[in-house]
């Protein structure tokens, strides 16, 4: 790419080049195609509508909720070429993508576009490229990679004064290999302390801007699985599980892949000796022969916040807890994040207000004075702490459910003693 380098310092220096062509282009409105949406191409579309530009992308393999997810509309190749005032290509060189910018491709671009090629040179046919130029079909193009690199001295394409051409070493500077490896190292950094990536290629896209957002709904999702199967007789047999998201955003707002991904993996990790992530909790679900479905109900609220509330459903199991089964005879656990913090706020139909951390005391009652000082005289009297306490009740002086967090594990012969309390119907205890 040398010679690339001496050429484009020559021609710029004799005039050639007309670099202030590109001065006074506003970005603002037009619209970008990106072709291919993979990580390169997904971080462009992200700048693009920094910039205020309207960004579409053809990927025959990119997910429609990861578009979605970014903002950008997946079109169909022809709609992308034929309506973009700037393409970008990002797409690898197969024997698909070879030379698919020809001259018949050309014929349908918007008169007028700008091509940006920094994939692979083989999936332009250079020639085509020349006469596109020469008739004003394409009014620029930039390129760093060609189909013979470095291209030839008398290359007409490198050449031509509407195109610019820069040598394919963005990856080689000591500035660009200094900062992949603080990427890699804080990559990895994150992925050992549990976080989410905006980096991982085979597992739902988080943007960098909404992980902050998302955090602490992933954690209220883990631990509803993480709970749900814990108050599952046995604790498997498990086949169905439905996930229920209330939300007051558009379906093409929410990407709930991660959500389900994290329920998957509280279900799952506390049954088996399989370690659930990101990537692998779908692919591991259906090894075990556990269907995972979601549901999305519409409310009517503020769409600030990802989702209202968060609903698990656990069906044809019995249950350890038999207050926890709902009226349609699943498990059901319910729970919300309120000021940044995981909450469980449902249990079966009694609602309680406990924050998700440490381990859960559930206990059914009757409804009566002085139950609270004599569950807490027994864990006090074991040296148990009592971080918080809920009572959810339907009716007064009927049946109530008393949820207690708990910063230590009680022993047997505690938790046996809280059974024996009379008013007590049924008790459990779950770690969190």
């Amino acid at each position: 790419m040398a010679r690339n380098v001496a050429q484009a310092d020559a021609s710029m220096k004799a005039g050639k080049w007309q670099r202030n062509k590109y001065v006074g282009v506003s970005l603002v409105g037009k619209t970008l195609a990106v072709m291919g949406f993979g990580k390169v191409g997904s971080e462009v579309a992200r700048r693009a509508k920094g910039l205020g530009m309207h960004v579409i992308a053809h990927d025959p393999y990119a997910p429609a909720d990861r578009a979605r997810a970014a903002g950008v509309d997946l079109v169909s190749f022809d709609q992308a070429i034929s309506t973009a005032d700037f393409i970008s290509l990002h797409m690898p060189l197969t024997p698909t993508t070879k030379k698919i910018f020809n001259d018949e491709t050309f014929a349908k671009v918007k008169k007028g576009v700008r091509i940006i090629n920094v994939a692979r040179g083989g999936v332009i046919d250079e020639d085509a490229l020349v006469r596109a130029l020469d008739s004003g079909a394409v009014a620029q193009a930039a390129l760093d990679v060609f189909t013979e690199e470095p291209p030839p001295k008398d290359s007409k394409l490198v050449q031509h004064e509407n195109v610019t051409v820069t040598p394919h070493l963005g990856a080689s500077t000591k500035e660009a290999q200094e900062g992949v490896a603080i990427e890699i190292a804080e990559a990895v950094v994150g992925a050992l302390r549990g976080e989410l990536s905006a980096t991982a290629v085979n597992a739902p896209m988080v943007p960098p801007e909404v992980i902050s957002e998302l955090s602490p709904y992933v954690v209220l999702a883990e631990k509803l699985g993480r709970l749900a199967v814990q108050l599952v007789a046995g604790g498997s047999g498990i086949k169905s599980v439905k996930v229920v998201y209330k939300t007051a955003r558009d379906p093409d707002d929410l990407d709930t892949r991660l959500l389900r991904a994290m329920v998957t993996k509280g279900i799952i990790e506390p049954i088996s000796t399989s370690f659930i992530n990101l990537v692998n909790a779908d692919f591991t679900a259906k090894q075990k022969g556990l269907r995972i479905s979601e549901e999305r109900v519409s409310i009517d609220s503020s769409p600030e916040n990802p989702v209202e509330s968060i609903q698990v459903q656990i069906s044809n199991v019995d249950s350890k807890f038999a207050s926890a089964v709902s009226e349609n005879e699943y498990i059901s656990i319910e729970g919300k994040v309120k000021d940044g913090i995981p909450r469980l706020t449902c249990v079966g139909s009694f609602s309680v207000d406990v924050s998700l951390e440490g381990n859960l005391i559930l206990c059914r009652q009757i409804d009566q004075p002085g139950m609270i000082g004599r569950v807490g005289k027994i864990l006090g009297e074991r040296n148990v702490n009592v971080s918080f306490m809920s009572v959810g009740r339907t009716v007064k002086r009927t049946r109530a459910i008393m949820a207690i967090g708990v910063d230590e594990e009680p022993d047997k012969d505690t938790l046996k003693k809280i059974g024996e309390v009379p008013a007590i119907e049924e008790f459990v205890f779950l770690k969190l």
